[in-house]
């Protein structure tokens, strides 16, 4: 009984650590201000006002791409970071052009049953290595849920919502972003 109590508390305790891990780095690549809540209603939006974004490391004043998709909805990637592990992690800001309340697509979400169920994000996006003729999806963390921005369901007029994305690492130094509704980019990777 005493083997049986250890062993689970051991199981235990590598989950407890693994969710640790996880949790904090999400917090470290989330949009943040969400305080771990995942709202399904409404996006956590602010109004730039004039404000340009966030320092973040790897960001500039000039995106690497900027990509329309439907309703008013853009797209401006400002990073494509290689890390030491070799994953990508794509930064940018989602904004809604239009003069109304936009609706998220659900396509952007992708059409993986596993993504879905774990509400609106932008698990979609995939990268295309064009000369190893391979895509690369979003990562997933061990319960199915991606590595992206999540939660979010309406952008008001004018309101910007920063977004991220982590994939698996291509070995091409440019790749091809892809996100359904919007139109595809070619983006370099530094790192």
């Amino acid at each position: 009984m005493t083997m049986r109590f250890t062993a689970k508390t051991r199981r235990g305790m590598v989950a407890l650590a693994v969710a640790a891990g996880l949790a904090a780095g999400a917090a470290g690549c989330g949009s943040g201000g969400d305080d771990g809540k995942r709202p399904e209603h409404t996006a956590s939006a602010s109004r730039t006002a004039g404000a340009g974004p966030s320092a973040q490391e790897g960001q500039s004043d000039k995106p690497l791409a900027e990509l329309r998709g439907s309703d008013g909805l853009s797209l401006r990637i400002t990073s494509a970071q290689r890390d030491s592990g070799g994953f990508v992690t794509i930064n940018g800001t989602l904004k809604n052009d239009g003069a109304q309340s936009v609706v998220i697509p659900s396509a952007l979400s992708g059409n993986e049953t596993e993504i879905i169920k774990n509400g609106r994000s932008l698990g979609g996006a995939t990268l295309v290595d064009p000369k190893g003729k391979k895509r690369y999806y979003v990562l997933r963390d061990t319960e199915g849920r991606p590595l992206t921005t999540t939660g979010f369901s309406t952008l008001r007029a004018g309101d910007t919502l920063a977004v991220f994305m982590q994939f698996p690492a291509p070995p091409a130094n440019q790749v091809e972003f892809q996100l359904p509704t919007f139109s595809s980019a070619t983006l370099p990777i530094s790192g």
